[in-house]
């Protein structure tokens, strides 16, 4: 058996995972001192502060099976007991400091590909570093890639520390940015998959094979610029300011299918444009506007609520857009609320008309996909028997949190932890319908004096 040890050892580690999402696996154990991607292999190496960390989160995830954007993960201690320059080189970081080969080319590879980057994009997005001399696109085992190279050695290493592990586009398209081995770049073509800058008489290759046919390392990038993402729509270049990646939005369809690994969640058509659901049998003694907005705004943003008068178990709930309507139906058809299975359905109304019955969200900062769409996309489930808590106040304490939400049933356990220094707390009830119960009533109360926020676990235990 492998000793304990502070540096930990993730397999099953797919290009969907970024670094932050291996600091958020660990972190409310300790803090995450060195990441080193195994991209190759699937793998990864952290090293916690201290070797007491890296047991805890063992300890932890030998009960609970640790999952990353819907894949399963398997940690377990690593051989190494510290990580060094040398295991850094070429796959990780360590707090900033560069590998030993560095280059002013640079080889970049992009992942969870949903929408077509070309030479025009790529410079966009390098270009704020320096001067970008040549730019080579081809297609390779390991996905899409690009050699960049710039005009200086320095520019090329500012290009790395800014843009490692950034996306291109929002939830999508993420940057492995490494040092090439390569000296000097051969292009042939100024087209879609290669540019010389330096160079503008070159010819555009009209026959569309590979600009760099005959230099070892390259391929051919097949029929990659074909792709039409979207069901076809066309889809905007993203515009890059000069301090690197702006918050750039390509819209619902990307940022659910970059919370889902790449792939829409089954039943999920993303073509939905209809924005009013329907909910029935609803208990009308216990339920009303505000408690539906706590369970719905999990699946998007919501404009406005309306009880039926006439029919006092059902509401009307227009929701931001078509995709969060439809994951709406999807997650909530038939949940139990207040002891009643929901019955969930879109509305024939396009739209809930405004007036003095009709409660208005569309400016209320509880909406949670304001910001950060893709992460709250994440949180997207059925309702499970665990609640996950965040912005509490930083001298609670996980008796007063187990006080605040057990009225609404039987709490099985708790834990409460540190993420970046800020308070938040998971706890398990009995039943899926009770955490729902907690969640319905709880969300956007009070704990001294601040404002919690609660959203369904997808941790299958404590």
């Amino acid at each position: 058996m492998v000793e304990p040890s502070k540096v930990i050892h993730i397999r099953n580690v797919g290009h969907e995972i970024s670094e932050h999402d291996l600091h958020q696996l660990v972190q409310p154990f300790g803090a995450v001192m060195k990441v080193v991607m195994l991209r190759a292999k699937n793998q990864a190496l952290l090293q916690m502060h201290d070797v007491a960390s890296a047991v805890n989160a063992l300890q932890y995830y030998t009960t609970v099976q640790p999952s990353i954007r819907g894949r399963n993960v398997y940690i377990q201690f690593s051989s190494h007991q510290e990580l060094t320059t040398a295991d850094q080189n070429g796959q990780g970081r360590n707090n900033g400091d560069q590998d030993s080969q560095t280059n002013r080319i640079l080889l970049v590879t992009v992942h969870h590909l949903l929408y077509p980057i070309t030479v025009e994009v790529l410079h966009q997005v390098f270009s704020p570093y320096g001067y970008v001399e040549k730019i080579v696109t081809f297609q390779k085992a390991a996905g899409f890639q690009a050699l960049i190279q710039y005009e200086a050695f320095q520019s090329a290493v500012q290009a790395r520390t800014a843009l490692q592990g950034r996306n291109i586009y929002d939830g999508c398209c993420q940057l492995d940015v490494q040092f090439s081995n390569l000296t000097e770049l051969q292009v042939h073509f100024n087209n879609e998959r290669s540019r010389d800058f330096t160079n503008p008489s070159l010819p555009a290759d009209q026959k569309g094979r590979s600009s760099q046919g005959a230099m070892p390392g390259y391929n051919d990038s097949g029929g990659l610029y074909g792709i039409q993402p979207g069901g076809g729509r066309p889809v905007a270049f993203p515009q890059v300011g000069g301090v690197g990646l702006g918050p750039i939005q390509m819209g619902a369809a990307s940022s659910i299918a970059a919370a889902f690994g790449g792939n829409l969640p089954p039943g999920i058509t993303g073509t939905n444009d209809r924005c009013t659901l329907l909910v029935s049998n609803l208990n009308p003694d216990k339920i009303y506007e505000d408690k539906l907005f706590n369970l719905f705004s999990i699946y998007g943003n919501i404009l406005r609520i309306k009880m039926l008068k006439n029919k006092p178990d059902h509401a009307l709930i227009q929701m931001g857009d078509g995709f969060q309507a439809e994951l709406a139906v999807h997650f909530l058809k038939g949940a139990m609320l207040f002891g009643k299975p929901m019955d969930v359905n879109f509305s024939k109304h396009p739209h809930i008309t405004p007036g003095t019955d009709t409660h208005d969200y569309s400016g209320s900062t509880l909406n949670r996909f304001n910001r950060n769409a893709a992460k709250s996309y994440r949180y997207c489930c059925s309702p499970t028997k665990m609640i996950h808590i965040s912005t509490l106040p930083p001298e609670v304490t996980e008796d007063e949190i187990v006080a605040h939400v057990e009225e609404h049933g039987t709490v099985v356990g708790s834990k409460l932890f540190e993420v970046n220094g800020k308070k938040q707390a998971l706890v398990l009830f009995d039943t899926e319908e009770q955490a729902t119960e907690a969640l319905v009533c709880k969300h956007a109360t009070n704990i001294d004096h601040a404002v919690i926020r609660i959203s369904f676990s997808q941790l299958p235990s404590l």
